[in-house]
This record gives structure tokens, sequence and C-alpha cells, in this order.
């Protein structure tokens, strides 16, 4: 069955990216601040080498008509530019605070690292809330009363009626995927660094196997679902619902690629002697790791994504709404890291 299918793809997407993960540290968090605080830049690159990829093998997968890029959620004809703005915000200041984004959360995890599992259980309740619970009317409400409608839902839909969708669509790929490619190997490190560069490429690439697993393998055209690839908020928080009542609902992709990243952590970290127990060394700790986790659930819900979600995923589709949560999300990261309310590395 396709649906079945779907299921045991997104846990070998799951796996793949946990593996490289524990191995590369991929990380936008840890690349940023390495860039900006530490003056290393390769996994920075690494994450820009990754967009790059993504958006050039999703954008050929839309355009030979395998994957309908238009069925996710992120091309949007109306949206909250100060909504998605602002969550993109808090949610990269949250993963500054939390020392890592949800993703890199479920990698430390499956390394023994205990400090994640409490991470993602306030993360996903958080999301959850934002999503569907008590937070849900405000967030309903505020982008309701502050939303607007484009005539584009994405970047090339901008200066599509000019150009015509197919040029719009290969001279967008090419300016931003040029520029991202340029900036990642313009750094003699990172061009020295083959764990990095393959880390990026494979990255990129299972963004871009995502898409065609739920788009293509997973297409019926008697259920109808949107389309998706790699992103952690929601799944986070319905993997924890899964556990607790998983009798009563269906395993989907997301579910199962958080679950993959977890194994496939563990497995690259238990042979490498890596596999080490960790957790907390006080209580001033544990609530800036809560107070990290609560800023990336709720930014993450508002922004309609995370760091991997809207930094690789959304931004694939160059959607407009997605340009926004990254640009938000550099913002945040940037007022954790080196703003007037940066936050410092604690010991760990």
């Amino acid at each position: 069955m396709p649906g079945e299918t779907v299921v045991w793809l997104g846990l070998a997407i799951g796996l793949l990216f946990g593996a490289v993960g524990q191995y590369s540290g991929f990380c936008l968090q840890s690349g940023l601040r390495g860039w900006w605080g530490e003056g290393d830049p390769r996994k920075v690159r690494t994450f820009a080498l990754a967009a790059a990829i993504a958006l050039v093998a999703s954008q050929a997968l839309d355009a030979a008509g395998l994957v309908p890029l238009e069925r996710s959620i992120y091309p949007l004809a109306t949206f909250s530019i100060p909504v998605i703005l602002v969550g993109g915000a808090l949610f990269g200041y949250g993963m500054v605070l939390a020392n890592g984004c949800g993703a890199r959360a479920l990698v430390l995890l499956g390394s023994g690292n205990l400090r994640s599992l409490y991470v993602l259980l306030i993360l996903g309740v958080s999301a959850q809330a934002t999503l569907t619970g008590l937070l849900a009317p405000t967030r309903v409400s505020v982008a309701g009363s502050t939303g607007s409608t484009f005539a584009a839902t994405t970047l090339p839909g901008v200066v599509g009626d000019a150009l015509g969708p197919d040029l719009a669509r290969w001279l967008a790929v090419a300016v931003i995927g040029g520029a991202l490619l340029a900036f990642a190997f313009a750094n003699r490190a990172f061009r020295a660094s083959p764990s990095q560069i393959a880390a990026g490429l494979v990255v990129g690439l299972l963004v871009a196997a995502g898409w065609y697993v739920t788009g293509h393998v997973g297409a019926d055209d008697f259920d109808p679902r949107p389309v998706a690839s790699l992103t952690f908020i929601a799944p986070i928080a319905a993997g924890i619902q899964y556990v607790m009542l998983s009798t009563g609902i269906a395993l989907g992709f997301g579910v199962a690629v958080v679950g993959g990243v977890i194994a496939g952590s563990a497995l690259m970290a238990i042979p490498r002697r890596q596999f080490r127990l960790a957790g907390f060394s006080g209580p001033g700790l544990m609530l800036r790791y809560a107070a990290g986790a609560v800023l990336m659930g709720v930014g993450g819900a508002l922004a309609l994504g995370c760091s991997i979600g809207q930094g690789l995923t959304g931004f694939s589709t160059l959607a407009l709404a997605s340009l926004v949560a990254v640009a938000g999300i550099l913002i945040g990261s940037a007022l954790g890291i080196r703003g007037p309310v940066s936050v410092a590395v604690p010991s760990q």
C-alpha cells in the first residue's frame, strides 16, 4: 500500500538524516555560532550547500511533473507577515537558548543526551498548544487580523507574468542557488572538509527525496494530501501523541522521520563510541533549555516550520512565506548569538 511505503521510506530518510547529523554535527545554530562567534564558518556553509542542493533538486522534481510543490503548506496566497516573522525570530532565539533546534535535539537524543529529551517534550507540547490547543485561538485570531493576500505565492511567481513561469523559476534557482554555492565553496576550510561537503549534499538530497516520497510514491488521486518533506515542529508534537495514542491514530511520514532520526543517530554514535548519557548540571541550565524549547515550539508553529522545515524544505519551494520565516529565524539567531540580548554558550 502507498501509505505503508511512505512510512517505511520516511523511516529510511530519517535514519540517513540522523546518521549524517550525528557524524557531521549538521545544525544551523551550530553553524551560525561557529561563524559569528567562534570564527569557524564550515558548518554554516554546510547548511548553505544543503539549501542549494535542496532548491535545485526540488525545483527539478516539480518542473518534471513528479512532485506538485504547490500542494505543500508553504506557498500561501494569504498569510501574516508579522506572525511568521515574529514566529521565526522566536524560534531562532529559542534554538540558541536550547543550544540546537528540534532536529539537532533528536540527533543528540540518539547519542544519549537526556537534555534533548527534556527539550523535545517541552517543544512538542508547546507546539501542539499553539497549533490546536490553548494558544490556537489566539494564533488564528492574530494571523487573521494581520494577514495579507498576495498575487503570487512564490518568488518566481512575482516575475512569472513578465518572464514566463519556466524562465522565472530557473532564473531564481540559478541566482539564489548559485549565490549559496559560491558562499559555501568560497571558504578554504570548507573546501578542505569532505565530511562537511558530503553532509550538505546528502541533507539537500534528502529534502528532495522527502518531496518525492510524499508527492509521487504516496500520491493517491482518491485521497489527495499535502506533499511534505523534512520538517520537525509538528512531527515532534505528533510523535509524542503517537507514543501515547498509537492504537487510535495512523503512523505518518513525519513521525516516521522523527523516529528514524533518533535511531540513525544512535546507529552512528554507538560504533563510534560517542553514545554517552548526559544530563543537566543545575536548575539554571534546565530553565534556560525549557525557555528555549517553549520559544521553539511556539515560534515554529507560528512560522510554520523550523530551521529545517522552513530553512531547507520551505526554502526549496521559494515560497514567499518561507522567505519571511527564514529571515525571522536569522534575526532571532543573530539576537541570541551577537545581539544586545545575546546568550552565552552554557558550560555542559
